[in-house]
């Protein structure tokens, strides 16, 4: 019976995952159907836009040609009708000088005809018929304004539609994820050299697989790209996963995106847990700040609370961690005493993680750590055998050492701005890491029996914390490299603080 109820609880799991699948294609069809008609529309538009462009930019030419032809005709028929003018002007003078010298023939005097003669022969000098030029002064010869568009008709019929890159591809091989940072690698399908320039896009999401288009998050473009990859650093992986694509473009036009691809970005993200924190301290998502004036009055309540009716008992503080039963994650009760601590909001129950802490530079004492979920309300990080920390003090004389079970370790390393901490959990790991130089400070070996908190102490002062990060590179080779552990909690099984 419980096997069959556990093979339908898969088919039942399979079915709902396949379910989700075809709705988020049905989600992508119907968003790429309407995309379609959009931008079909638009192109549309554009095209009618590029079309009476050329239209007019053809008027245009067609009115300029049409008034050079003009001009050329008015130019011509003026010289020739002003050329016209004057030959007919002659002709009629010359027609007039012809009928008096053949009337002059008839003139029977002598002396008459002498002075007719030279008459004619002075008027003969000078009409204006011998000086004219009996050749047009211009043809009618229009080919100079004739044209030919049979290159441009030629230039027209190849009118087509821009030559569109193709989508790249994105080889998941070649991408790599470290370090908080994400390299996209990717090739053409065939080389192309008119290619300019690459633009990617991407956005973090908790769904693996396809990118979905009710996804919450909206694309980031990087855009200008001139190699075949891109890295992103110094990014928080706040997610579980990220969706990449990208496209060529060239000088006219981008084309199509690649097919989307999803790289992984799993990374421990957690804030503070403000319910249970030392009502000294101001808590925020990732930062804690030391508050002296901090709810006194609710915490002599409380003192008055845990001392009413235990006459002759040792105090709160002072109790050892067997005499108390552990308080339970999630309705425990609030750190308060000496232990001014607070926790992270998420358990660490498999897996190798890290995240890093930097002080405020006035912080007079903290600690930094995790802790089973059932330290104490009054226990202090370190001092008991659920809490492993390291511990910073620079109040009165400064110290700066690894803690456990109320035994500590002296550094003999100077204080880091920023510290970084790893959790094998699998692996019964804590190692404390400069958090610039990656150099070790100190590891803890052992076996977690429990899940375990990131833990938080300060007085005076203030932390402040970055997560969603992976386990750094180095560390992980130092972590390889290492086949024993530079210091452990054994080593402090000796060494009483």
């Amino acid at each position: 019976m419980d096997s069959q109820k556990e093979a339908l609880q898969r088919i039942i799991s399979t079915l709902a995952n396949k379910n989700d699948e075809i709705q988020n294609f049905i989600d992508t069809l119907n968003h790429t159907l309407k995309g379609v008609q959009e931008n079909s529309s638009n192109i549309l538009s554009e095209l009618d836009e590029e079309f009476d462009s050329l239209y007019s930019i053809l008027d245009d030419v067609k009115e300029s040609m049409v008034s050079s032809i003009k001009q050329e005709q008015t130019r011509k028929s003026q010289e020739l009708q002003s050329q016209l003018s004057q030959c007919n002007n002659a002709l009629e003078n010359s027609e007039e000088l012809l009928e008096f010298a053949t009337r002059s023939l008839d003139i029977k005097e002598p002396e008459e005809f002498s002075k007719a003669a030279r008459q004619i022969k002075d008027r003969v000098t000078m009409a204006s018929a011998f000086r004219l030029s009996l050749k047009p002064k211009v043809s009618d010869n229009m080919t100079h304004l004739m044209v030919d568009f049979s290159q441009e008709r030629q230039i027209l019929q190849t009118l087509k539609f821009l030559p569109v890159p193709k989508a790249p591809e994105i080889d998941p091989v070649e991408c790599l994820v470290a370090d908080n940072s994400v390299t996209v690698a990717w090739r053409m399908p065939e080389e192309d050299n008119k290619i300019d320039h690459f633009v990617m896009e991407y956005r973090k999401t908790n769904f693996d697989g396809l990118p979905r288009v009710k996804d919450e998050r909206c694309w980031e473009t990087i855009d200008n790209i001139k190699g075949s990859e891109y890295t992103l650093s110094g990014l928080k992986f706040d997610s579980k996963y990220m969706n990449f694509r990208v496209r060529a473009c060239n000088k006219a036009v981008a084309g199509e995106y690649s097919d989307p691809v999803t790289l992984e970005t799993r990374a421990l993200n957690f804030s503070l847990d403000n319910s249970s924190s030392h009502l000294n301290l101001k808590v925020e998502d990732s930062c804690v700040e030391w508050d002296p004036t901090g709810g006194k009055g609710q915490e002599s309540k409380v003192k008055g609370k845990e001392n009413k009716g235990r006459s002759g008992t040792p105090s709160p503080k002072r109790t050892s961690v067997g005499s108390r039963p552990p308080a339970v994650r999630g309705s425990r009760d609030r750190f308060t005493g000496e232990s001014y601590t607070v926790l992270g909001d998420t358990a660490i129950e498999s897996g190798q993680h890290y995240w890093e802490v930097k002080a405020q530079k006035d912080c007079k004492s903290y600690s930094v750590g995790v802790a089973y979920k059932t330290l104490g309300k009054f226990d202090q990080l370190g001092k008991t055998n659920t809490s492993w920390c390291i511990h910073v003090n620079s109040w009165l004389q400064s110290t700066f050492a690894a803690k456990h079970n109320n035994k500590a370790k002296a550094l003999d390393a100077p204080v880091p701005e920023k510290i970084g901490v790893f959790c094998d959990f699998d692996g019964g790991q804590l190692s404390f890491y400069d958090a610039h130089s990656k150099q070790l400070l100190y590891s803890f070996k052992t076996k977690f029996t429990q899940p375990v908190l990131p833990g938080f102490m300060v007085w005076c002062g203030g932390l402040s914390l970055s997560t969603g990060m992976q386990v750094p590179s180095a560390v992980r080779t130092l972590q390889r490299s290492e086949n024993g552990m530079t210091g452990s909690a054994s080593s402090l099984n000796n060494v009483t603080q």
